[in-house]
């Protein structure tokens, strides 16, 4: 192999460290390191070999397999996503939730292509690695899944990018607390401070030190849709919901579709798949029907007493699909608005470029709501991130 053609072959190995890196894995240089030299004394143009070769430089943990599975399949080969032939871990199927006809894109599948391998004679000819004739470059696992609608997301894409989801989950809103902090610049003397500086100069020159209000986490709540025209997005929310409580913390997590479910101590913890199932477990109304306001009034009633709704940045994912009636769900959204600091609707319909809120439910509660965005891919939950990091600190409590 040709000096130029080695370095190619390294700035791709590289990119593709990354995307694994963005599915969770831990790549770091020295594998890398290890992988250049294992793909020196293979065939490139063996898929197996390329595989293995990578398989065993590349992964130290045995939770990392499935990531590196799929984004070897999505960035050195072109193939259709694997089939739906296992359901999500710890989140009920439609069979498994009663709804006998399950949803159509349960069974969804992409047309079966040619498996080739991208790393082929082409590059050993002088042909840009990443291309096959016919042409067309390898495209990147990470910016595919961040694209792709969580509706045609197999199992095992929705377990890469489960690492993605952590990343986006870990934006907060913050809030100016009470208690204050050393500032190099500010509008409070900090006159102790102040005085213990200038002993060290007998008073001349007298050097002025600030404080200002420290910066806190404010309190966040989630509401899911869980029901039977939200389940093929609820999933990957419910993901990203536990991603977000996992490490505790001011983040409140529910679930809702004929009753309103507090999932917040079942979904913390640092193995996802055994908080998922222990969520699952008390869900009962999993692709259900939905009455978003008797739900909101259950937590206006039930919850708020209780502090958990005031001053808080309230984020509700559903599709406005509403069989409670506008009225209830109008009256318990200015409840809820008056209590709240902020209240963020997420709706994956919203990610349609034709999409009009006309729903009942939808437009009874979106006078009510401060930012409307579309939640259909992680794409539109990093602009749910972008929101909740940008909001003022100061405002309602």
């Amino acid at each position: 192999m040709s000096p130029e053609r080695g370095e190619a072959l390294v700035r791709k190995l590289a990119l593709f460290g990354r995307v694994l890196r963005s599915a969770g894995a831990e790549v770091g240089p020295g594998r890398l390191q290890d992988a250049v030299r294992a793909l020196e004394v293979v065939d490139l143009r063996s898929r197996d070999e390329v595989y293995w070769a990578l398989r065993c430089t590349l992964v130290s943990h045995e939770k990392d397999l499935d990531a590196f599975d799929a984004a070897f399949a999505a960035f050195w080969e072109r193939t259709a996503p694997l089939p739906d032939d296992e359901a999500t871990p710890g989140l009920p199927t439609p069979s498994e939730s009663g709804d006998e006809g399950g949803d159509p894109s349960a069974d969804r599948t992409a047309p079966a292509q040619e498996r080739t391998l991208l790393v082929s004679a082409a590059d050993e000819e002088g042909g840009e690695l990443g291309e096959q004739e016919p042409g067309g470059m390898a495209w990147s696992a990470t910016e595919r899944l961040r694209e792709l609608d969580f509706a045609e997301y197999s199992p095992t894409e929705l377990r890469v990018a489960r690492g993605l989801m952590e990343r986006v989950a870990r934006a907060a809103p913050m809030r100016a607390s009470r208690r204050l902090e050393v500032a190099h610049d500010g509008r409070r003397l900090d006159k102790r401070r102040t005085m213990r500086a200038s002993m060290r100069t007998e008073g001349v020159p007298l050097a002025r030190q600030w404080r200002r209000r420290r910066l806190v986490p404010r309190k966040l709540l989630f509401l899911i849709d869980v029901s039977g025209s939200m389940e093929p997005y609820a999933r990957a929310l419910t993901m990203f919901l536990q991603a977000a409580v996992r490490d505790g913390g001011k983040v409140e997590a529910f679930t809702f579709g004929t009753r309103l479910t507090h999932v917040t101590r079942e979904l913390r913890g640092h193995d996802p798949d055994r908080a998922l199932r222990s969520a699952a477990r008390v869900v009962p109304d999993w692709a259900g029907g939905t009455r978003i306001g008797d739900n909101l009034k259950t937590l206006n009633d039930r919850w708020a007493p209780r502090g958990m709704t005031r001053g808080a940045v309230v984020v509700i994912a559903s599709d406005g699909w509403e069989r409670g009636g506008a009225e209830r769900l109008r009256a318990e959204m200015i409840r809820l608005h008056r209590a709240a600091h902020t209240i963020v609707w997420v709706n994956p319909l919203a990610g349609d470029a034709d999409y009009k809120p006309l729903a009942q439910g939808m437009s009874a509660a979106l006078p009510h709501v401060d930012h409307f965005l579309p939640g259909h891919n992680l794409r539109s939950l990093e602009g749910l991130a972008d929101v909740l990091e940008a909001l003022p600190a100061q405002g309602r409590r």
